[in-house]
């Protein structure tokens, strides 16, 4: 009955392991797409935004009289 009882606690510890280790490797992927998805986010808003913050600070670069050493 002791081996019996042995054998069981063992299965049920190699699968709750296994399990453990699915979960573990989910989350793992769900952070790369937030990664994927946060790295997209921000090429994308800097060309849509970076021609116009090129043309204002060319504007405020005129107004104080060109680049510093030229």
């Amino acid at each position: 009955m002791v081996a019996l009882y042995s054998h069981v606690q063992t299965l049920l510890t190699v699968l709750g392991r296994r399990f453990e280790d699915k979960s573990k490797g989910a989350t793992a992927v769900e952070y790369g797409i937030m990664v994927a998805g946060i790295a997209a986010l921000i090429i994308a808003t800097v060309f849509l935004i970076g021609p116009r913050l090129n043309v204002m600070f060319q504007g405020i670069l005129t107004q104080l009289g060109g680049p510093v050493g030229s």
